[in-house]
């Protein structure tokens, strides 16, 4: 292998570790900790352990947990009664609410019933429009985690041409968003790109959220190329019934040609709840009035 390995398991962690040092110098200022609620609508089994580890690395990072766990059948208005009383509670600075959501429940409503000032997962409406125009708002995790390590390889994006494949709400637009405001040249393919390699050759920085196991081929990649895995599958592994995790990259072939990759697991992974973290710092930071410091560069490798 010729690329530099990513390691968003050890980044994830200097990144915990800064957000504990903060929030253990603003307390004493503010009288109280940064809350963090978490509402899941539901069993899911994968939603559970998400759960479970979110509220698990907010105590460890000094913080309060309130985990709201809901029936699979609780009605909407019910749900948005909850989020009332989150938005209004001084003790939470940041809600989330747990997605995939039952399908009787409206997704849109339920995130943009959120305070935005509280919506730590970025996805409300004003923080996605603020992104959108450059402002500052919250950022999604997962976008905000990739543009953390990218930091680390590239001092200055402008210039750069970046492609992102992918186009949902949750990663490929908003990833889009923020290396546009990075000054990069941004292209974006999806589903229906038809010429998916010939663009991905073009590619600076290659941001790969589609969902596709190994996707992304080896000849595929620009020479040097930063490219940044998101995606997460389980599939069969070679020990019958037994399974395994990849991406959206063929790893072995892309970390040939590629300058820098992010393996999956321990790439982009790891990051999403650091920076879930660091987006309720900032939420609390804000609603305290007290100065924000900026966790965007990694310390260590800057």
């Amino acid at each position: 292998m010729s690329a530099t390995l990513i390691d968003g398991k050890a980044y994830a962690a200097r990144l915990r570790a800064r957000v504990a040092d903060r929030v253990a110098q603003l307390v004493p200022q503010a009288g109280q900790a940064p809350g963090l609620a978490v509402v899941l609508v539901g069993h899911d089994p994968a939603s559970e352990v998400y759960v479970r580890s979110k509220g698990k690395q907010a105590v460890e990072a000094g913080m309060k947990s309130f985990e709201h766990r809901l029936p699979a059948t609780t009605p909407e208005h019910e749900l948005l009664d909850l989020i009332a009383r989150l938005n209004a509670d001084t003790q939470v600075h940041g809600i989330l609410v747990q997605l995939p959501l039952p399908d009787h429940l409206d997704a849109r409503a339920v995130i943009n019933a959120i305070a935005p000032h509280k919506d730590v997962d970025g996805f409300h409406i004003s923080n996605v429009g603020m992104v959108g125009t450059g402002q500052d708002a919250i950022v999604p995790c997962t976008p905000l985690g990739c543009m953390m390590m990218l930091r680390d390889y590239h001092s200055d994006f402008r210039g750069k041409t970046a492609l992102v494949i992918g186009h949902s709400n949750v990663v490929g637009k908003p990833m889009a968003r923020l290396l546009l405001n990075a000054d990069c040249t941004v292209m974006v393919a999806h589903k229906h790109s038809t010429n998916i390699p010939e663009l991905a050759r073009m590619a600076d920085i290659l941001v790969v959220a589609a969902g596709v196991p190994g996707l992304v081929k080896g000849d595929w990649i620009k020479p040097g190329a930063t490219v940044i895995d998101v995606g997460i599958n389980r599939v069969d592994a070679d020990t019958p019934g037994k399974t395994r995790l990849v991406g959206d990259v063929d790893f072995d072939a892309a970390a040939k040609v590629a300058g820098a990759i992010t393996p999956v697991p321990g790439g982009v992974g790891p990051m999403t709840i650091a920076c879930l973290l660091a987006n309720t710092l900032s939420a609390y930071c804000h609603q305290h009035g007290l100065e924000d410091a900026p966790l965007l560069h990694d310390e260590q490798d800057s």
